[in-house]
């Protein structure tokens, strides 16, 4: 057992970066965009699913992110012909999928079975992050980078004006059907090591910390991932040194690194 300690802080640790530097460059566009309520409504749609895979004794990973696709391929299309911003529609469906989950575990049958795999849903864990999670997260995090360095020119447009970006030719929804995509990938791979409840801090914090120091977006999407890195980083450790749940401890460091930023902001100097 003694020996199997160095290997679970190495994929904890692992993850935990990977996940944190994937969070952080999906939060530029997140905010940029104003698919703020995309972040709960993922979040609980992968929560969901888990709830319902958990419930019907199937792979919890796979059901939240079937949920999770099936969510952002719905609210692109449903918001694009009903022409309503994303964030109504998210708004809509998020309440709609926290029920969902809360029904979906009460089919979970056993109360110790229970308590464990929800729990670990709820606020993750990390003995679940494996090495072919690593792999997927690697995978996931170098097909994130090379889209954004060839399509930075069309995202930055979209970031600064969607309508814009449309007038100059760009066909904006398969960018937006993308990140959406992006995203409830992410908060799916997200859930074993941060929990459903409190994921979306990470689709948020970075690049609003990144933000307090910067106007140039493009330094803002390069420092984000770093930042969210971090605080993944930082959060995993004082879980193993406290003794608390990682997904907590990470919240909290990336909610106090936020904090930090916005009393040491030059942004703040100026407005006075």
């Amino acid at each position: 057992m003694i020996g199997e300690i160095p290997t679970l802080v190495f994929r904890s640790a692992a993850g935990a970066v990977l996940i944190g530097l994937l969070a952080g460059l999906i939060s530029v566009f997140i905010i940029r965009i104003k698919l703020s309520s995309m972040g709960f409504c993922m979040s609980h749609a992968a929560f969901a699913g888990a709830a319902l895979g958990v419930g019907l004794s199937m792979n919890p990973f796979t059901m939240a992110l079937a949920f999770s696709l099936a969510t952002a391929s719905l609210i692109g299309p449903a918001s694009d012909k009903a022409k309503i911003h994303p964030d109504l529609i998210t708004s809509i469906a998020f309440p709609l999928n926290m029920a969902l989950a809360f029904i979906f575990l009460t089919l979970t049958p056993g109360v110790v079975r229970f308590t464990s795999e929800v729990t670990s849903i709820l606020w993750g864990s990390v003995l679940s992050v494996g090495f072919q999670d690593l792999v997927y997260l690697a995978v996931l995090l170098a097909a994130s980078a090379v889209m954004v360095v060839l399509f930075w020119k069309e995202l930055f447009a979209i970031m600064f004006s969607r309508r814009m970006a449309e007038a100059d030719g760009i066909n904006t929804k398969p960018f937006i059907y993308a990140i959406l995509f992006a995203i409830g990938i992410i908060v799916t791979f997200s859930l074993k090591l941060v929990g459903g409840l409190l994921v979306f801090a990470l689709l948020f914090n970075p690049a609003a910390t990144a933000l307090q120091f910067s106007y140039d977006i493009r330094k803002v999407a390069m420092v984000s991932p770093l930042i969210g890195a971090a605080s993944c980083l930082s959060g995993l450790f004082l879980s193993f040194a406290l003794n608390w749940p990682a997904g907590a401890c990470i919240v909290l460091a990336s909610t106090l690194g936020f904090a930090l930023s916005v009393a040491l902001s030059p942004k703040r100097r100026i407005g006075k």
